[in-house]
């Protein structure tokens, strides 16, 4: 009989401490884990994710809006996702957070709205020198001065909703820049036609021609449209503040432009310059003349069938019959 001899197996701190190294999650920066609610503290809360030692999430790192306290956000033993900020520091821990999860995906869903081409709200936080700030999916984007579209002071938007659209959508360079006037553009080219006659008011005067407001938005009644009649500056036919007749020639929702014409409109060539009441007075017939030929224009031609090769082609048909 074979002796067996007894082993005593010890199972120490370290033995204990290299199991759990060895069978432990490796945790890094930028990846996305599920976390329970272990505490929360007055700037911050514990939260378990299975490391060894609970990691942190700091107050500034749970949402991607402005919070007080961390029960605005977190409730004790709730579990959710956290993306893993930093490394373990000297004592172990792991630094979380909430906002940069939001952050992704805010900008992910604004560049589909801006794929979409959609049109958005939002209220004017604060103004710059340069225009207006607001708030996209948590996201602070900019509205250029150029793109704001309202007769009140910059200073007096802060506040209000506006309809915006979408220029830049740039995560990369951390850019969101936004428009005010395109999406009041949009929303009046909707109701608006070429062809149509609108009546609206000059608001500023270029060397190039005169813009003009119809209905909140502008469009561009360029000089070479003023008159068929030559005429050096918009300034020898228009004043600011005058109430005009136009017809839309054309609008490119695309850049939120829209052009405008007096001179398809004079019943004469250079009644513009000479008469401009005379304009305005038969502007809507004028308009429908100008419709009628675009409609012509747009209509394809039919191809005339010369007679002798009418008569060809009946002689061919005719020889082809007898010889049968």
């Amino acid at each position: 009989m074979v002796n067996q001899e007894k082993t005593d197996i010890g199972f120490t701190l370290d033995d204990f401490a290299a199991l759990l190294d060895k069978y432990d999650y490796h945790f890094s920066p930028g990846d996305i884990v599920a976390g329970t609610v272990f505490s929360l503290e007055p700037r911050g809360a514990l939260i378990d994710i299975g490391a060894k030692t609970a990691a942190y999430i700091p107050i500034q790192e749970m949402s991607i809006n402005r919070i007080d306290n961390p029960d605005e956000v977190l409730q004790s033993n709730e579990t959710r996702e956290f993306f893993i900020l930093t490394d373990e520091n000297e004592d172990g821990q792991l630094t979380l957070s909430i906002r940069r999860i939001e952050y992704m995906r805010a900008w992910e869903r604004v560049r589909q709205l801006q794929a979409e081409d959609a049109t958005v709200r939002s209220n004017v936080f604060a103004t710059n020198r340069g225009g207006a700030l607001v708030r996209i999916e948590g996201l602070r984007g900019f509205i250029p001065g150029s793109h704001i579209s309202t007769r009140k002071p910059k200073e007096d938007l802060v506040g209000e909703d506006l309809p915006l659209k979408f220029l830049e959508v740039d995560e990369d360079r951390n850019r969101l820049v936004l428009s005010h006037r395109r999406a009041l553009v949009e929303r009046k080219m909707n109701r608006l036609e070429v062809g149509e006659v609108v009546v609206g008011a000059v608001r500023g005067l270029k060397p190039y021609g005169a813009f003009i407001d119809i209905g909140g938005v502008s469009g561009l009644l360029h000089i070479s449209e003023i008159s068929h009649d030559h005429i050096d500056t918009p300034h020898s036919v228009f004043n600011v503040n005058d109430e005009v007749k136009v017809m839309i020639i054309d609008l490119d929702a695309e850049r939120g432009r829209i052009s405008l014409s007096t001179k398809q409109l004079e019943p004469e060539p250079g009644d513009m310059v000479k008469n401009p009441s005379v304009v305005y007075e038969k502007a809507e017939e004028m308009a429908a003349k100008y419709r009628e030929r675009m409609f012509q224009q747009s209509q394809p031609q039919e191809e005339e069938i010369p007679d002798a090769i009418e008569e060809g082609e009946v002689e061919v048909e005719e020889a082809v019959a007898t010889a049968e």
